[in-house]
């Protein structure tokens, strides 16, 4: 921990990321819409971010969406009741919790389209007033004393199969069919323009990810992800910092990704998401990158959250903050979405165990 003038949530948020001490832990989360509910009614408060005094906000830049029939690009029996598009013309049909995680995906692109249909699909653009209403927004926070986030975090892979189905693109990518590289390629382009807007308005992380993990073993093979993946992402990573070269870069992959760190590392990331400790201890990745590497999240959403007791999540908590030591490095949060079967009492126990580190 530092020693002298408490600082701004902001610069607390960016030393420690640098891992240059703490005056206080920060904490993160995002909430399912039942726990929002859950929020409003246990505290009568309308904003969850605002109550419990996180020291960072995302921001998302607005889209203008090409004008254009979606559901021409479907069969009409998939396109059930409630059936919504994304910015991306990626349909959503409605399930479970009612948020963007308990939809059924429509897939734009699947099945057999052409290299040119690819090629010509209406992806969107930044809106024209975008750059400049974002940058009115990063002032705002950093006015406040909060740090600004840019949110990218279907980055490149989760963007194209979003897109074109995963069993599509990975069958492209296989067969090295053109598809695969005109699709990747364009996702790719969209990118870098949204990285180069965020790193331009002084945003002070930019959130990065393509989930490359399942529960126990990567998504793909190392040498497929470096041939496909890797210098994509690079090439969004580089264009950041020729804007911004002290923005941090924030990477999310669910699951098991222990083999990609070090080339995650070598390409510019400075900060892993979630660090699923279901799928990767907590004490093995930091034995051997927490000199390297900080981190955003460990407190499990399969296990000690829903099913461990108040103290059980307070262990929790204490237990990967003193891993981390005086150095930092570490926002303490959930793995991921904090979902339905949470108790209220979990989530504070992680809160007040932060706050009272």
């Amino acid at each position: 921990m530092s020693v002298g003038m408490p600082q701004s949530p902001r610069k607390n948020l960016i030393r420690t990321m640098k891992r240059q001490g703490f005056d206080t832990v920060p904490v993160d989360f995002d909430f399912s819409p039942s726990q929002t509910a859950r929020f409003k009614a246990e505290t009568g408060a309308s904003d969850p971010y605002e109550y419990f005094s996180t020291p960072l906000r995302w921001l998302r830049l607005g889209f203008t969406t090409p004008i254009d029939d979606r559901k021409r690009w479907f069969d009409p029996v998939e396109l059930t009741e409630g059936t919504y598009f994304d910015d991306y013309g990626v349909g959503h049909s409605p399930g479970g919790d009612q948020s963007f995680h308990f939809t059924q995906m429509r897939h734009p692109l699947k099945g057999d389209r052409s290299s040119e249909e690819i090629r010509d699909y209406p992806l969107p653009r930044m809106s024209d007033e975008g750059p400049a209403e974002l940058g009115k927004q990063v002032a705002a926070l950093h006015a406040r004393g909060l740090a600004a986030g840019g949110a990218l975090a279907c980055t490149v892979w989760e963007s194209a199969w979003y897109l074109r189905s995963m069993e599509d693109l990975l069958a492209d990518m296989m067969a090295g069919d053109e598809r695969a590289t005109v699709l990747l390629d364009r996702v790719t382009e969209l990118a870098l323009g949204m990285a180069t807007t965020y790193a331009e308005q002084d945003c002070d992380v930019l959130q990065l990810g393509d989930d490359i993990g399942m529960q126990n073993a990567p998504m793909m093979g190392m040498e497929f992800w470096r041939n496909w993946l890797k210098p994509r992402l690079a090439s969004v990573i580089a264009a950041a910092r020729s804007r911004k070269p002290d923005i941090l870069i924030y990477y999310h992959s669910c699951g098991y990704v222990l083999p990609f760190i070090d080339d995650l590392i070598e390409i510019g990331v400075d900060i892993l998401n979630p660090v699923q400790p279901e799928s990767m201890p907590f004490p093995q990745v930091y034995a051997k990158w927490g000199k390297r590497l900080s981190f955003w999240g460990t407190i499990g959403t399969q296990t000690t959250l829903p099913f461990g007791s108040p103290d059980d999540v307070r262990h929790a908590v204490r237990e990967n903050l003193a891993l981390c030591g005086e150095a930092g490095g570490i926002v303490i949060a959930p793995t991921h979405v904090l979902e339905p079967e949470v108790p209220w009492e979990n989530f504070m126990a992680m809160l007040d165990a932060a706050k009272g580190y």
